[in-house]
């Protein structure tokens, strides 16, 4: 691991207290951390706390640490800044260039990848101001997250609410990783995207299952919701730890329960993902009660149905006109080697079959893919185009799968890819 440079400024909001677990996740990776709040922001967290948590010297002022000319040197060596919360009035000083606090300046001399963080009421996020805000800063290569809708201040809901910090610093991780990986390139493309794993009902108690944690399918929606995309997440189980800001998430358990909703969902969506694990059988019949074991001890035996091929139904529903005839189908295929075969011989047999347009191709088994935070393999085109995905967060798996998604979408923006 690279050790990188990291300002974590903070404006005065009450969400400054969630900063402080971004904080610590920097430091606990070894990245050089400096913490820069507003004025404000130490209303709320104390100066203390914020050096405890980074080992480094706190400041808000521009003519502290002169000598060192501070406000120009920690900007221009940062690899990585993350404003969080960033108020309407933080971001507005942005925009008009101000320098009146040591972040503000710094801001002018990063030259690094910029993320901010919005948190406010929803009245405030959604004024003509701070819309036209976040647009400028955006076009000036900024990432401005979509922030989560909830619990605001008080008892107010809305949107405006911070993201948690786990997604704060999956975003800030990728964009270490990858610069250019947030581009705003999905304004306007309505996406649908399946994850986790599928459940077949054996009785009360049990169930036939596999073991996907839903990771990657939650990390394509997490960077997809960044990236402008309108975003529906439909969820199997899944060990992701939280929903993603900006995503309608819908809840499944059974492969069939899954069909019906993406069936339904994919006829007004520019984009389907099924990165969902579905389980191939299910139960003809389910019991009504727990299944207790014989007298014998040896069980009963279950006869099994075959479930439905969700992909294979979304491409022949487009191809029946059911689903946008234009919309682009990326199909999943976790795969092992064996006598007939390697992965990647499986996969290409797999996106024939299919016929999607796109497919990511992973190994599984012995520590691969299932469960892990990290990822790699193939991906598949149906006019025969083969990349390969390099070994990587599933973060940093989701963005480079979705440059190819967002080339691909009939809304005439191609984007910025390495």
């Amino acid at each position: 691991m690279t050790r990188a440079h990291v300002i974590i400024g903070v404006g005065g909001g009450i969400a400054a207290y969630k900063v402080c677990s971004v904080i610590r996740h920097y430091t606990e990776a070894g990245h050089d951390v400096r913490v820069m709040p507003t004025r404000a922001a130490l209303n709320f967290v104390g100066r203390a706390t914020f050096e405890a948590l980074s080992g480094n010297p706190v400041s808000t002022e521009v003519f502290d640490d002169v000598d060192e000319v501070a406000h120009v040197a920690l900007g221009r060596q940062a690899d990585l800044v993350i404003i969080a919360p960033a108020t309407a009035d933080l971001m507005a000083r942005a925009v008009a260039g101000r320098a009146d606090d040591l972040l503000t300046a710094s801001l002018l001399t990063a030259r690094c990848p910029v993320l901010f963080v919005p948190a406010m009421h929803t009245e405030m996020w959604e004024h003509p101001a701070t819309v036209a805000n976040v647009e400028t800063l955006r076009g000036r290569g900024a990432v401005v997250m979509t922030p989560a809708s909830g619990r605001l201040t008080g008892s107010d809901t809305g949107a405006g609410r911070m993201p948690e910090p786990s997604e704060i610093a999956a975003l800030g991780d990728l964009l270490l990783d990858r610069a250019d990986a947030l581009p705003y390139d999905l304004d306007g493309v309505r996406m649908v995207i399946s994850a986790g794993g599928t459940r077949e009902a054996l009785d009360p108690v049990r169930y036939l299952g596999n073991h996907s944690s839903g990771k990657q399918g939650y990390a394509l929606a997490r960077a997809a919701a960044q990236r402008g995309a309108a975003v529906t997440l439909v969820s199997g189980a899944t060990s992701d730890p939280g929903d993603p800001a900006a995503v309608t998430v819908v809840t499944v358990d059974s492969a069939r329960e899954l069909q019906e909703q993406m069936s339904l969902l994919a006829r007004e969506a520019d984009v389907v993902i099924m990165s969902a694990a579905v389980a191939d059988f299910r139960p003809v019949a389910v019991a009504d009660a727990k299944i207790k074991k014989t007298a014998g001890g040896e069980p009963a035996p279950i006869e099994l149905a075959t479930n439905p091929d969700i992909l294979a139904g979304l491409v022949t529903d487009r191809g029946e006109g059911r689903i946008p005839t234009e919309s682009v189908i990326v199909g999943f295929a976790a795969e092992t080697g064996d006598a007939d075969g390697g992965v990647l011989d499986h996969g290409r047999a797999k996106l024939r079959r299919k016929g999607c347009d796109l497919l990511v191709v992973n190994a599984v088994g012995e520590g691969k893919a299932f469960g892990t935070d990290d990822n790699t393999g193939w991906l598949l085109a149906s006019d025969g185009t083969e990349t390969v995905l390099p070994f990587g967060s599933k973060t940093l798996m989701a963005s480079r799968i979705l440059d190819v998604v967002a080339s691909l979408v009939p809304h005439g923006q191609v984007p910025s890819s390495t």
